[in-house]
């Protein structure tokens, strides 16, 4: 029996697992997905639960039901790629002979005292402890760190629900550089709407317990400060030997396989995936089709077949600006903006649409389907 090992259950790892389960059935693989935290967390709502909104809880034990692929609580301390095992936190040891990682990303804390003053979206539990502290505050100042997607809709989505509190929105350039013109104007006009003091040109070089420090030696004063500026890959995958670029995701070959231990599969923001147009980013849009990527390109390898290489083109920057607001950026394949985008009402019921399709992905996998929304990659019946 072919053991099959997913570590990480967010939209990646879910993904591959079930998709695997389904694809390998009749091979008689065994599959187990291994997450730290018994529930699935929708990290493209993690704004919406910092603001203090109570999201439905996804049990990762229901998400699973009914797909063959079984369960373990427990997080990964350690990978041996050459005795192919996976050592836990809590001392057992699970072994394999595929490995699909998908355990994400870790903020990028190397800028002074982030680590030890900053809020982080590493998980949920993180985004509710921003949520409590912000509860205690009667009135004061929410420094926001970083002017991308998750940087704007943090600042949007706190700006409205807290309206007692200014938000600050920091920035080197402009909020929202990689829209178009267009979505950026009215992105821009949004924010201020809501209250959200935007400060762009500005370079951040120490967090303090009550503020943050900018390179000109100008301080701001921040009862809590929220950083989003970049993220980097845990220091797992490099301590285990896997090969990974300088940010240290794990650099894959065509089919999404390690290029120094085949046996081992990244995905999702994990992984350094080159496509034609560069190393693709981490978002969920490209996350979930790595998900299908590997698990078909491991599930042909099985049968004895070539996979072919994994291919992969951006649609869309989504991105809500509160409860009450949204705008939709289109772009080209190399995620460069073209001339369209959705604004208000349309924009909403898009957005709602993009962050509620994981969990109606995963039940359609289980299916044996793949929903139109993940572009074709793999598209037909399982």
């Amino acid at each position: 029996m072919t053991e099959i090992l997913v570590i990480g259950g967010g939209y990646t790892g879910v993904t591959a697992a079930i998709r695997v389960a389904r694809r390998t059935r009749s091979t008689g693989a065994r599959v187990t997905l291994v997450n730290a935290s018994p529930r699935f967390t929708e990290r493209l709502r993690l704004h919406q639960t910092a603001a203090g909104e109570r999201l439905a809880d996804h049990a990762l034990t229901e998400v699973l039901a009914g797909s063959g692929v079984a369960f373990v609580l427990g997080r990964v301390a350690a990978i041996d790629p050459v005795q192919r095992q996976v050592r836990l936190d809590a001392g057992r040891t699970l072994g394999y002979d595929k490995l699909i990682y998908a355990l994400g990303t870790m903020t990028d804390a190397g800028v002074p005292g982030v680590a030890e003053h900053a809020h982080v979206y590493d998980d949920h539990a993180a985004a509710v402890r921003l949520a409590q502290h912000l509860d205690t505050l009667a009135q004061g100042t929410v420094v926001v760190a970083g002017g991308g997607l998750t940087g704007v809709e943090s600042a949007a989505e706190l700006a409205e629900a807290r309206p007692h509190l200014r938000v600050v929105l920091l920035t080197r350039g402009r909020p929202g550089s990689m829209m178009g013109q267009g979505a950026r104007a009215y992105m821009d006009r949004v924010l201020e709407r809501l209250g959200v003091e935007v400060r762009a040109g500005v370079h951040i070089t120490k967090v303090l317990p009550d503020g943050v420090e900018l390179d000109d030696g100008e301080l701001i004063h921040s009862d809590a400060t929220l950083w989003t500026t970049g993220t980097k890959g845990l220091p797992l995958a490099a301590e285990s030997g896997l090969s990974v670029d300088e940010r240290g995701r794990i650099v894959v070959d065509p089919v999404l396989r390690s290029v120094s231990h085949p046996d081992v599969y990244a995905v999702g923001d994990a992984a350094a995936v080159t496509q034609k147009f560069g190393v693709m980013h981490g978002t969920c849009q490209g996350g979930i089709p790595t998900g299908l990527g590997a698990a078909d390109s491991l599930a042909a390898t099985l049968r004895g077949r070539t996979p072919p290489p994994f291919r992969f083109g951006y649609v869309h920057q989504p991105v809500s600006l509160g409860r009450r607001d949204a705008v939709i950026q289109f772009t080209r394949p190399d995620d460069t903006p073209r001339r369209w985008y959705l604004t208000g009402r349309a924009a909403i019921a898009y957005k709602e649409t993009v962050s509620s399709s994981p969990i109606i992905t995963f039940k359609l996998l289980k299916r044996g389907l793949v929903p139109v929304w993940t572009f074709g990659l793999t598209a037909g019946p399982s």
